[in-house]
């Protein structure tokens, strides 16, 4: 039974001074990307313009940094929904010794510092002799890729009820048509989802891709280097403001997609 009691208004204060903490400076940069005023902020904004979205249009060092961002996302996403449903599946769906190490052993890097994780894969590629390229990023990405699309694949596939393969298998069907007909619509969201965040982490990395990168701009870092060295300030606004549309949108898929998800799939009703 639900209460119908209502928030204190100190709780419904202190709830909007903590919404506007996080997002107060987000939306700064949103105005900033309007302001007519191109080499310091003021406040308020002298004027407002759309003219710094015209100039961003035709910057084709930030249509590359673009187009690489979006390679690296894509691919890092495709590698880590593969590897990270197919370990859900081993350790959701087996008993083996040390499953629970293997566990521990894929979320590891994301919960080490970023830095960490830039510094061993910078060692090992030069071990290794491996050039520097867009694949050393997507292999750097696709550690911590792994690890969403994990998370979400295992709590799915530990909410569905095993009993729908058996019932499955025991009716005639083969392995494919068991995964197409029965395992694919229950993890199906679960996975989309995952991909959504996965695809959203990797396009605004920076510290992971700065060790990886080599001679490679992926749009955060050109926005780093801008920041360092400006240019022009409002256009890095923009590009920030296209960057912060890019990650919300496949969050808030994602958030719609599971927020259903509590359910165990094949119990009755």
């Amino acid at each position: 039974m639900r209460s119908n009691q209502q928030a204190p208004v100190s709780l419904k204060i202190a709830a909007a001074a903590g919404l506007l903490f996080l997002h107060l400076p987000i939306l700064l940069i949103f105005v900033y990307a309007f302001t007519t005023e191109e080499k310091s902020y003021q406040w308020p904004p002298p004027g407002f313009t759309l003219k710094w979205f015209a100039v961003t249009w035709g910057r084709p060092d930030v249509w590359a940094a673009l187009k690489l961002s979006l390679q690296v996302a894509s691919i890092s996403t495709v590698i880590a929904m593969l590897l990270g449903t197919l370990c859900a599946a081993a350790v959701s769906r087996s008993k083996f010794f040390g499953r629970e190490t293997i566990s521990l052993l894929v979320i590891l890097p994301i919960a080490l510092p970023g830095i960490i994780t830039g510094i061993a894969l910078r060692s090992a590629f030069s071990l290794a002799e491996i050039p520097f390229s867009m694949w050393t990023i997507i292999l750097g990405h696709a550690t911590f890729c792994v690890v969403v699309i994990y998370n979400n694949a295992v709590a799915r596939f530990r909410r569905s009820s095993a009993s729908l393969i058996d019932a499955s298998m025991d009716l005639g069907a083969d392995g494919f048509q068991t995964f197409r007909y029965v395992i694919l619509p229950n993890v199906g969201t679960a996975l989309l989802a995952g991909g959504m965040l996965a695809f959203a982490l990797s396009f605004d990395e920076v510290i992971v891709t700065t060790f990886t990168a080599g001679q490679q701009t992926t749009l955060p870092i050109w926005m780093l280097e801008e920041l360092v060295r400006p240019r022009q300030r409002p256009v890095t606004n923009v590009v920030a403001m296209v960057v912060v549309l890019v990650t919300f949108l496949p969050i808030l898929g994602a958030y719609y997609m599971t927020r259903d998800g509590d359910r165990v799939d094949g119990q009755a009703r």
